[in-house]
């Protein structure tokens, strides 16, 4: 796990009502940068040697940490899926719900077939992982396109939701930098 990921965690959270961790000051409205080169540097030491040649994640927050986890896989393409539909949308493409923990509302999430096929090896890379819905979600474009899981990324996770317990038991690997076990307004405790 990342210290300092951690370290960003205890000091600049914000635990809210309802079990959501606020972190907008360092990961998903103001971007600590440094802190997203690491944990990229990080998942690319995790999913060495897997042929990683497509990174996944889902509009929005998981956007910043996927590119930056790209450069440490060669530059690989960064696709992610839509959660809203837009005029330019291409005719073909996959699509699956995806129930959104922080949002508290279910989405249609697309891709445009013509951006994930059978020849790719797929690393996703998510910023939060709560009941697993976002991963589940992703892992099903890509078994829809035919191609191949090496994993999935994950920069938090609320291990006592156990959405990443109940992947990993389905045979979905998952790297999470930073597990929390438990957190209320008074601590943060990660697993060890």
């Amino acid at each position: 796990m990342l210290q300092l990921l951690k370290d960003k965690i205890i000091n600049e959270g914000t635990v809210l009502p309802g079990n959501i961790l606020k972190v907008d000051g360092f990961l998903n409205q103001q971007i600590d940068i440094a802190l997203l080169n690491d944990m990229g540097r990080e998942f690319s030491q995790l999913f060495a040697g897997c042929g990683v040649n497509k990174i996944l994640t889902v509009e929005a927050s998981g956007i910043a940490l996927a590119c930056i986890t790209a450069q440490y896989f060669n530059n690989a393409p960064v696709v992610f899926g839509k959660k809203h539909k837009t005029l330019n949308r291409d005719a073909s493409f996959y699509s699956t719900p995806i129930f959104s923990f922080t949002h508290n509302v279910s989405y249609d999430v697309t891709i445009a077939k013509k951006h994930l096929c059978a020849d790719d090896k797929v690393l996703i890379i998510d910023d939060f992982l709560a009941s697993g819905e976002a991963i589940r979600g992703l892992t099903d474009l890509v078994h829809q396109a035919g191609a191949t899981l090496a994993g999935a990324g994950v920069a938090i996770e609320k291990g006592f939701q156990g959405g990443g317990d109940e992947l990993r038991k389905d045979g979905i690997r998952v790297e999470s930098l930073a597990i929390i076990e438990h957190m209320d307004d008074c601590a943060i405790t990660f697993r060890s």
